[in-house]
């Protein structure tokens, strides 16, 4: 059965969609059979593998609310397995509030799936809300982007204060994955403030790896690709590869002989 890692943090523009299909991209190139469930209304995991958001149905908003089979929304692609959303997704947690277990909805469509898989990463909205809530009930565990700036830990105790609460109330099984520096420039003395105060108040959480500012990661969605397939040789590209190492020494793939 796959573990399922949900990529969140409320803060917006802080490097979850980018560390979500990177992480999604590299771990598919070194063995691993990959689902990445974008279940961000913005779609911007869906096209960040080359989907076409517009165009593309059914998507995870179809299955959820409609009753498509979750077999037939996910997209293969050269870099992972896409579950695909657009902007439709907006209004499920309005359609959701009514539903039996509406906490458990993402939950349920994944574990359909979940032996297909090692990894399903989940990519969250940048908020607190019915979306996010299904994405932490479907984890085994939470992975959280913190950009290096300096209200890099504003809502961080927001976050995990509601992690603890699903952990007491919804969800008892799932944990912090750990966090992740993200845009970390080594020029400017307040990125290396930042993942001191960061490494300082969470000691033995924070992966290694940090991701550094870098061009490419921001043109590669653009090209529909990941960074390793658009620009292999990046600085960006050599981080999540770092990531990815790190993550697979945490999380080791089970070989069948």
């Amino acid at each position: 059965m796959a573990k399922t890692i949900a990529f969140v943090n409320q803060k917006g523009g802080v490097g979850k969609t980018t560390s979500c299909v990177n992480l999604g991209s590299c771990l598919h190139a070194a063995g691993a059979r990959v689902l990445v469930c974008d279940f961000d209304p913005q779609g911007n995991a869906t096209s960040g593998f080359g989907v076409d958001k517009a165009a593309v149905f059914p998507t995870i908003y179809d299955v959820l609310i409609s009753g498509a089979p979750v077999e037939n929304a996910i997209v293969s692609t050269p870099y992972a397995d896409v579950l695909p959303a657009n902007k439709a997704l907006a209004g499920a947690s309005v359609e959701m509030i009514g539903l039996d277990k509406r906490e458990y909805l993402l939950k349920q469509a994944l574990e359909k799936v979940g032996d297909r898989y090692d990894f399903i990463l989940i990519d969250c909205p940048p908020s607190l809300e019915l979306l996010t809530l299904n994405c932490l009930c479907a984890a085994d565990s939470v992975l959280v982007p913190i950009q290096c700036e300096y209200y890099a830990l504003e809502g961080l105790s927001d976050l995990l204060s509601t992690i603890r609460i699903v952990k007491g109330r919804l969800n008892p099984a799932i944990r912090l994955e750990g966090l992740l520096l993200t845009m970390y420039d080594g020029r400017t003395n307040l990125s290396m403030q930042v993942a001191e105060e960061v490494k300082r108040h969470f000691p033995g959480q924070v992966f290694a790896t940090v991701i550094p500012r870098n061009v490419r990661l921001s043109e590669a969605p653009s090209h529909g690709k990941p960074v390793n397939a658009y620009d292999g040789s990046s600085r960006g590209s050599a981080a999540y590869k770092r990531l990815t190492e790190e993550f697979l020494k945490q999380n080791p793939l089970e070989r069948k002989e």
